[in-house]
């Protein structure tokens, strides 16, 4: 059996990406429950599919060195290590089944980021999956920007065959105005996420010059708008951040670019929407009375006393229930649930990310790609800074979101590891590395 031309990585990828912005993560198939989302039934498949492609074949020799996935590897190990000492003591049964989920996630992530990592072929055909991962988050923002306007869910409307809802969704306030969520389970996910894809976005209208100036840098516009309209600090932070790490490998051509548009944007926004202004001044200002953030400060004693009673392998992942606290912080969460030893994992596999993707920036000889990789740390550094506002790993589509950016870092820290001229010509296919479409045929050939 042939696999049709133009079917690779990038394709399921982008189904995949389609599944995470576009169907909502509670619909679900009922007879899994909660491990029955389409986003991570792929990213399963995905998982499978990079182990079918490892199978009996060797690693090149001239393979980089990543260490962000050494160091994933560790926090996985560790996170294995929780679920088995959990499984081995006393346990409420209605902790079994999240312990199960939490464990299936993480592989469904991970196999995500190992795809993307290792199966797609060149850089050309990276671009053209950042590319699709904009236009994914420009249909978020647009549907965010209806529910702002409109003041309605929209999505509670949407019915798939074969998938229920395993919960209800309903429009969310503040200070009088409406927090948009678009797909996703919370406004502070939906926040988190166009904060992450705002540094790619903006790579996209700088250096996608085949496209029509309007269509790259039109998504650009469409998730700034729908930042500011969010009232929500998640998203405001994880832009500020996310410029922030970007400033850092712009040129200053860029810099001025994006300064200048921050300004004007603003003083948009404060001339048609005052209201808006207001409302995220308030959010700031009068933080030590906001409910949300005191609820946030007081979890500190509660998850020290749960630490301190499994301080280095905590009680396991998914075990800590929302029933016992909703620490609305992921770091919190992770240190009673994988302890001490698993967040210094987790910590060190964040570090790992950025110095793996900073050594690929001074390496590159490529305008194009060294931009894609500051975007892509700028991302990272939006997504892991934002676990520290709500319990991440419980919402499929940013955890699903942060693990594709790491899984292209790694695409793009393979494909410019090839040779001087490869590096300074990001269209030419890996020769160490055959696509993904081929890999499957040589399989299926060898198969019959």
């Amino acid at each position: 059996m042939a696999v049709p031309r133009g079917v690779d990585a990038v394709t399921w990828l982008s189904l995949y990406t389609f599944a995470v912005f576009v169907i909502p993560s509670w619909l679900v198939f009922r007879p899994l429950g909660s491990a029955g989302s389409v986003s991570m039934l792929m990213g399963l498949g995905s998982f499978a599919i990079w182990l079918l492609l490892r199978v009996g074949r060797p690693l090149p020799v001239d393979q980089p060195r990543q260490p962000m996935r050494l160091m994933l590897a560790l926090f996985l190990f560790s996170v294995g290590v929780t679920y088995v000492i959990a499984m081995s003591r006393p346990i409420s049964r209605d902790e079994v089944s999240p312990a199960d989920v939490a464990i299936l996630a993480m592989v469904s992530w991970a196999g995500t980021m190992m795809l993307a990592g290792d199966a797609i072929s060149s850089m050309s055909r990276v671009h053209v999956l950042v590319w699709r991962l904009v236009v994914g988050g420009s249909f978020l923002a647009v549907l965010g920007l209806a529910q702002f306007f409109a003041r309605q869910v929209f999505v509670d409307r949407i019915s798939i065959p074969a998938l229920s809802p395993m919960t209800t969704v309903e429009l969310a306030m503040r200070n009088g105005l409406v927090r948009p969520a678009g797909t996703a389970l919370s406004p502070i996910e939906y926040g988190t996420l166009m904060g992450m894809l705002l540094p790619v976005a903006l790579h996209v209208g700088f250096h996608h010059r085949n496209l029509n100036p309007l269509v790259r840098w039109a998504p650009v516009g469409l998730i700034c708008m729908i930042i500011a309209a969010s009232s929500s600090r998640s998203a405001y932070l994880g832009a500020a951040i996310a410029v922030a790490v970007c400033m850092i490998g712009w040129s200053r051509r860029q810099r001025g670019m994006v300064l200048g548009l921050g300004v004007g944007g603003l003083a948009l926004v404060f001339l048609a929407a005052p209201r808006i202004i207001d409302s995220v001044t308030g959010m700031f200002v009068g933080a030590e009375e906001d409910p949300s953030v005191t609820s946030r400060t007081d979890s500190y004693g509660v998850a020290w006393f749960f630490v301190d009673r499994n301080p280095l392998f905590g009680r396991g992942l998914g075990t800590f229930l929302p029933k016992y606290r909703i620490f609305d912080n992921q770091y919190l969460q992770m240190m009673v649930s994988i302890g001490i030893v698993g967040v210094l994992l987790f910590a060190a596999f964040a570090i790992a990310t950025f110095i793996q993707l900073a050594r690929v920036y001074r390496a590159c000889e490529d305008p194009k790609t060294r931009d894609l990789v500051v975007a892509l740390i700028g991302a990272a550094a939006a997504g892991f800074a934002g676990l520290a506002f709500f319990d991440a790993f419980a919402f499929p589509m940013t955890m699903g979101t942060i693990f594709l950016i790491l899984g292209l870092g790694s695409a793009v820290t393979r494909l410019t590891a090839l040779s001087p001229s490869a590096k300074a010509s990001p269209e030419r296919p890996s020769p160490v590395d055959p696509s993904f479409a081929g890999q499957v045929a040589d399989r299926d050939g060898l198969a019959r």
